[in-house]
């Protein structure tokens, strides 16, 4: 049984359908990818599966259970988490404190609580095994300005775990990291799978993509045009056209060849 399934998931701006009719499905114990080229509709697509933008039709599914109307709040409590493209870390805080604030319940209480004790001592043992999973115990009582900027990308994916979800939705994790940084991104990824955590990535590193992922939906104009695995997605001819050729390209082009269009 699917942990997340999609069915015809559309959302619309105005007149712009950003996201048209798309059916995913996401099994537990995986990395699933979704790729395509910029402007396709992927970070609206992640916002829809997490209550940060409303579906203008379709239905959404997770771990059995039907969460479309759900506030952003509620499917992360059920535990449907997602990282995001800016980090937002707390940089007066140390690492450890960043991943204890993300892992703290609110209630409509805590903040008359924060207000009353402001510096009272936080419960640090929810940030202790993001951080050995990710390898990261060295810094925990380092602030997010001492830390290089492959450290704090992966300081953003423990806070995410650190709400004990079941999926993680990881938005352009990969961005701004060098060859180095994104292959020890990627080691440790796979390692989420070993504590029952699946994976949904979205990232324009297509190393990173092909080389982690188990499954892949390619999407264009909002609408999915491939899904397969890895080795059948870098053959799909209509991939190449879309995404993987737009990439050849740019290369191409910032080589010295025949101008991108």
């Amino acid at each position: 049984m699917a942990l997340l399934a999609t069915d015809e998931i559309s959302v619309t701006f105005g007149g712009l359908k950003a996201v048209d009719g798309v059916s995913i499905t996401v099994e537990p114990g995986l990395i699933v990818g979704l790729i395509g080229p910029n402007g396709a509709g992927k970070t609206t697509f992640i916002d829809a599966l997490t209550g940060f933008v409303a579906t203008s039709g379709g239905r959404i599914t997770f771990d059995d259970r039907d969460v479309t109307d759900l506030p952003a709040h509620r499917r992360s409590r059920a535990g449907l988490v997602r990282t995001w493209q800016s980090l937002e870390l707390f940089d007066d805080l140390t690492v450890a404190e960043n991943l204890s604030v993300a892992a703290e319940r609110q209630q409509w209480w805590s903040p008359f609580v924060d207000l009353i004790a402001p510096n009272r001592r936080r419960d640090r043992s929810a940030a202790r095994w993001p951080l050995e999973v990710l390898e990261l115990g060295d810094l925990a009582d380092r602030r997010p300005t001492e830390l290089s900027q492959g450290q704090r990308k992966l300081v953003g994916v423990a806070r995410a775990l650190a709400g004990d979800p079941k999926l993680v939705l990881m938005d352009e994790p990969a961005a701004g990291l060098d060859t180095a940084e994104s292959e020890l991104l990627g080691q440790r990824l796979r390692r989420l799978l070993d504590h029952g955590i699946t994976v949904f990535l979205v990232d324009h590193d297509m190393g990173l993509v092909l080389t982690v992922c188990d499954y892949l939906y390619v999407i264009e104009f909002g609408r999915v045009i491939a899904q397969g695995t890895p080795a059948e997605i870098r053959t799909n001819d209509r991939v190449v056209a879309a995404y993987l050729g737009e990439q050849a390209r740019r290369r191409n082009a910032a080589a010295g060849g025949e101008p991108s269009s």
